[in-house]
């Protein structure tokens, strides 16, 4: 490290020599002397000061004109510089941010992807998007001993990596539920208390839970105050809306969470969505439920994944694929 009086010495024989000679060589150790003065941290208005500092050395009877231009220089840079120096701060502290931000993104594709499992009773299809980089929705598929598949989608009200953190939770809950919490609407109620214990007041979750039992091919369901989804049946070939009590997890202790329960023929569907698939915008305002379901007509003569994928991206062209919302859309259609 120069000390000043160095420093002020090395810069005015630099200074001299280029004004004399004008040559390449000034430049270049005028160069090494700048990104040595960057490591040590001097400030662009420090730079200017010396300059002028070393030109009234070099010429004392410089003009009053020049003079007063240098002065007015110097303050520019001084205002500059605190510009200057607040700018990389912010660009420093951005650059960190979205380092923490892929790190949570990379653990949330590791720790949270939902694997949708295989079965010979069930067409299942499912896709979730986030609208950025970390995804606010989430859902999560087991198969119990009896070969039941339950199925839980679930949204966090409030979005980046608080919710990624929620969701995590989420998660390792659903995973510690034992044997007792076989009804969606008793899960629902231990999930409530883990929230609500656990999460900020600001937080909140809305989820929809779902068991499949293949053996009474019947669909037993509750929900938070979840985005309600549909039950195709194709019997006569309409969709029904699923009609729930319940409201979001984390805000009440005690809430109860009604069960409801749905017989499955072959052929019929269960739709389940988040509010990223309802609130998709098109250039004419909203979607509508009904728009929703056109689309799904559209595609259900495809197996499910490619109904859920296809579906996906005609909402996505409707964005102007710019999505609004995490996006997640589940289907599970009886195949015998």
């Amino acid at each position: 490290m120069y000390e000043v009086k160095e420093k002020e010495r090395i810069y005015k024989e630099i200074l001299e020599s280029y004004i004399n000679e004008n040559d390449e060589q000034s430049l270049y150790l005028g160069q090494q002397l700048s990104r040595q003065m960057i490591e040590e941290g001097v400030s662009p208005e420090e730079l200017v000061h010396l300059h002028v500092k070393v030109l009234m050395e070099l010429y004392p009877k410089l003009d009053e004109e020049m003079k007063n231009s240098f002065e007015f220089l110097l303050e520019m840079m001084m205002d500059y510089g605190i510009a200057y120096r607040e700018h990389q701060s912010l660009k420093n502290k951005q650059q960190q941010l979205n380092m923490e931000i892929e790190l949570a993104a990379s653990m949330q594709n590791t720790f949270l992807s939902g694997d949708v499992p295989c079965d010979k009773s069930l067409d299942i299809g499912a896709i979730s998007q986030p609208a950025k980089k970390l995804n606010g929705d989430y859902y999560h598929f087991v198969r119990d001993e009896n070969n039941r598949i339950s199925v839980a989608i679930a949204d966090v009200i409030g979005k980046g990596i608080p919710a990624t953190l929620c969701m995590s939770m989420i998660k390792y809950a659903m995973e510690s539920l034992t044997e007792e919490f076989k009804k969606p609407g008793a899960i629902l109620e231990n999930l409530n208390r883990v929230v609500e214990r656990n999460v900020d007041d600001s937080m909140f979750i809305t989820m929809f839970y779902g068991l499949y039992d293949p053996n009474e091919h019947r669909f037993y369901y509750a929900s938070a105050g979840h985005e309600p989804g549909f039950i195709y049946h194709k019997k006569k070939d309409e969709f029904v809306e699923f009609s729930t009590k319940g409201i979001v997890l984390g805000v009440e202790k005690e809430s109860v969470y009604p069960d409801y329960e749905v017989a499955i023929d072959p052929g019929d569907m269960i739709v389940l969505l988040s509010d990223g698939v309802t609130e998709c915008r098109s250039k004419d305002g909203f979607i509508e439920r009904h728009e929703i379901i056109n689309l799904i007509r559209k595609y259900q003569h495809l197996p499910s994944q490619q109904i859920v994928e296809e579906v996906y991206r005609e909402l996505e062209q409707m964005q102007n694929f710019e999505l609004k919302d995490d996006v997640t859309l589940i289907i599970l259609r009886r195949k015998v």
